[in-house]
């Protein structure tokens, strides 16, 4: 009894000071998945921006411009008075805007947002990338409509109930004034 004894309790040492072999990972990551994603995301916006494209070509009453930023954008109400000045790094400015799906139906409109402020480059990234960038471009009591592809927009996560996952919109922006942050 004590030889078995002995024979197990030196099996348990000489067992547990062996070195133990790593796990394999359950499951291994390529990139496959990423790639896969990145390849969903360019054809999306491919196809956003083609039929963007095609209500352009179709709306023979206005003329749009292609912004650098990847959007399409036309003057609704343009400068008249020779003001020359856009708003800059940091300056305040307060506009108005609405959202409209591509097909003119209002989403949220001007009276339902009220009057927006916002500093430029610096604050608010609640207001999405496409009014941020198109303010750059206005010029105080310009109105503009902007149409934007959904990553310039709402993207994945969408508006609330309001606006889906991936859904370009329209959203007509007045620019009501700019303050000079540099004079203060």
């Amino acid at each position: 009894m004590r030889i078995l004894f002995a024979l197990c309790f030196l099996t348990l040492i000489v067992s547990s000071c062996a070195q133990q072999a790593p796990r394999k990972p359950v499951s291994q990551k390529s990139g496959s998945y990423i790639n896969e994603s990145i390849q969903r995301n360019k054809q999306l916006i491919t196809e956003e921006e083609n039929y963007i494209k095609e209500l352009i070509k179709g709306d023979t009453t206005k003329t749009y411009q292609s912004s650098t930023n990847g959007f399409w954008y036309t003057y609704i109400q343009k400068d008249t008075l020779g003001k020359t000045i856009t708003p800059q790094l940091g300056d305040l400015v307060l506009f108005s805007y609405n959202l409209n799906t591509l097909a003119g139906k209002s989403i949220l409109s001007k009276e339902e947002i009220g009057n927006t402020v916002t500093q430029i480059d610096q604050s608010n990234q609640e207001l999405i990338s496409g009014i941020r960038e198109g303010l750059k471009i206005m010029k105080e009591g310009e109105t503009i409509t902007f149409l934007l592809p959904s990553h310039k927009a709402y993207g994945y996560y969408g508006l609330d109930n309001k606006i889906g996952s991936n859904t370009p919109i329209s959203t007509t922006v007045t620019l009501l004034e700019i303050k000079d942050q540099t004079k203060n």
